[in-house]
């Protein structure tokens, strides 16, 4: 899509300074085969920021939870607290094949699970963890330095399988980018299924932005972007989507089918929600949806959201840097002047309250 640039770490640098000059609390790091490598990325922005948090990809299975465990502590440790964790339990058979992980999708999240489970207790608990999983084993388990604090873990996944292991350990629940009543319905379910578990998870939704002074500007960013995409390109980018076991990533793909008109011929034949355009997941995984409309109508939809439980924005645009800017400087201050969020001067490093929303900045993540 027009607007990506490359991952460089001067072009990292830049971006992560002006996600922080902005207000962002914290920037999310993406994962993959087809990125860098997110914990060492995270471990070189650290350097070149003070406050801002990095919100990096944990994947159980690729890795000893007790190396996680460990390698969560040592930046935590040394960012001084500046580390969140996304569990990314994996999506896509072929990409995990890559890694060397053959699991069906129901065995992966049971591996989670277990993996979440060792994880946690090593971060908690002094003496040594010995337990014995169907896919994870420990014994005599123990780490040095333990985190202070205990990094959060943010959980999204839209399967039966996902579920259950979601309200077990999730701190946050993620969603990407739906209609508010499919929003809604999603956070409703997390939100029996926590409470059998006794416990209250917040919620975050994962969307871009394209946010300018008028309602028509902003639809001609759009139409910008989608003029810039070889139909071709749409056609090998949604062939490979549809071999996706992804509950969320198949939700997506039901935003943007069969839409009238055709989605290089008309903008907004792509709007399914009133501004929240699917044209981005034509030619990109995950998260599929975008906020476009005047500032006002940015943070009205995101008010929507907030009515609902959602106190966790994950935002991004095309490109980085301009977005980010722009985004702090309209859409920020129009959160605050509404009660739902408070800037960074103010003191409130540490994370949103449940009637104020934490934003992070997501850098090209899925």
């Amino acid at each position: 899509m027009v607007g990506d640039r490359a991952g460089t770490l001067p072009y990292l640098r830049q971006l992560a300074q002006a996600a922080e000059y902005s207000g962002f609390e914290s920037m999310l790091i993406p994962t993959g085969l087809w990125c860098e490598d997110a914990w060492v990325t995270a471990a070189l922005l650290t350097e070149a920021t003070e406050r801002l948090k990095f919100l990096v990809a944990l994947r159980p299975g690729l890795m000893s939870p007790t190396l996680a465990a460990q390698m969560a502590s040592t930046l935590q440790w040394q960012s001084q607290g500046r580390l969140l964790l996304n569990v990314v339990t994996g999506g896509e058979a072929h990409e995990q094949a890559a890694y060397g992980d053959d699991l069906d999708k129901a065995a992966r999240y049971a591996r989670c699970d277990e993996f979440l489970e060792i994880v946690s207790r090593l971060w908690r608990e002094h003496e040594p963890l010995t337990l014995a999983g169907e896919h994870q084993h420990v014994t005599g388990a123990s780490l040095q330095r333990r985190p202070d604090p205990v990094p959060p873990l943010y959980f999204g996944g839209s399967s039966a399988e996902a579920g259950p292991v979601a309200a077990r350990h999730a701190d946050v629940y993620l969603t990407w980018g739906e209609p508010v009543p499919a929003v809604a319905e999603k956070l409703q379910w997390i939100r029996g299924l926590a409470r059998r578990q006794g416990r209250t998870p917040e919620f975050g939704i994962r969307l871009h932005v394209i946010s300018r002074d008028t309602s028509e500007e902003a639809w001609a960013e759009a139409e910008r972007l989608l003029r810039g995409i070889d139909p071709a390109e749409v056609e090998r980018v949604q062939q490979n989507l549809a071999r996706s076991q992804s509950e969320g990533q198949r939700r997506m793909n039901e935003l943007h089918t069969g839409r009238a008109g055709g989605p290089l011929d008309d903008v907004r034949s792509l709007e399914v929600a009133p501004n929240l355009w699917a044209g981005v997941g034509l030619v990109r995984g995950g998260a599929g949806t975008a906020l476009v409309g005047s500032h006002d109508e940015v943070v009205d939809r995101i008010a929507e959201y907030a009515d609902l439980g959602i106190t966790h924005l994950i935002l991004s645009g095309y490109p980085h840097l301009e977005e980010s800017l722009r985004v702090g400087e309209e859409v920020l201050p129009r959160l605050g002047e509404r009660g739902l969020w408070d800037a960074p001067d103010s003191g409130r490093y540490a994370g949103a309250s449940q009637d104020e929303i934490s934003v992070p900045f997501a850098v090209g993540a899925r």
